[in-house]
């Protein structure tokens, strides 16, 4: 069973989610400020976080920064419609999607099950044997182990940004449509496709000398992304 920690400070948004995920047969933690949701995060084997942003003590954003900095397990951000730029700020430093307010509970559902399921295979290969490696120039990819190497030295990726890469290092040169890459990688129709424009901003920080320079992530204005193979 896995294990979900809902953050929230409106106790009838984190009874109703709970609710919810009950029913899906997921197991419920609940937390309702940034500092209990850390705790709790030390104490128990969390398998995905659902965050508020704005919350007394710690926010959602600060709470997300301090997991992130030993943690890739999936951080799906609850956001106002108002706070779009809290949306983008929140993907920038770490969270894999985002749920408006008020939510549906199917989309909900849909996107806990589609991370979970993205984060499981992805742990559930680290560790494997060093066989299929995607080498372009100096960005490795190792599909058994789902480790980064970046000229040599060893990134950590989320699941995401790891499924990103390799889409884009499988077809070296290759022009894709954002909301292509979206369908894609989340294996749903693009409705957050706009999502995917920050974590190939992401991936750049981690891969290239100079982000705004890019050599391999490159942007086609007006179709898409594509990664570059050095000729």
């Amino acid at each position: 069973m896995y294990n979900i920690l809902v953050v929230d400070d409106e106790k009838e948004i984190t009874d109703a989610i709970e609710v919810y995920l009950k029913n899906q047969n997921y197991n419920v933690f609940k937390a309702y400020n940034g500092v209990e949701a850390l705790d709790i995060f030390d104490k128990e084997e969390i398998h995905l976080i659902i965050i508020d942003i704005m919350m007394p003590k710690l926010d959602g954003t600060k709470a997300t920064i301090k997991i992130r900095g030993k943690s890739t397990v999936p951080i799906i951000f609850l956001s106002a419609k108002s706070e779009d730029m809290d949306k983008i700020s929140g993907l920038n430093i770490g969270a894999d999607d985002y749920i408006t307010k008020p939510f549906n509970s199917m989309e909900l559902i849909a996107r806990v099950n589609s991370n979970i399921r993205r984060y499981t295979n992805y742990s559930n290969n680290n560790g494997a044997k060093l066989e299929n490696v995607i080498k372009i120039g100096g960005i490795e990819l190792n599909d058994e182990s789902k480790e980064l190497l970046v000229d040599g030295n060893s990134v950590r990726t989320t699941p995401l940004e790891y499924k990103i890469l390799k889409l884009l290092m499988e077809n070296p040169n290759r022009v894709f449509s954002i909301e292509e890459i979206y369908e894609k990688v989340w294996n749903e129709p693009a409705y957050n496709a706009d999502t995917v424009t920050v974590h190939i901003r992401r991936i750049r920080e981690k891969i290239e000398i100079n982000p705004r320079e890019p050599k391999y992530l490159k942007v086609v204005w007006g179709v898409g992304y594509k990664f570059e193979q050095p000729k």
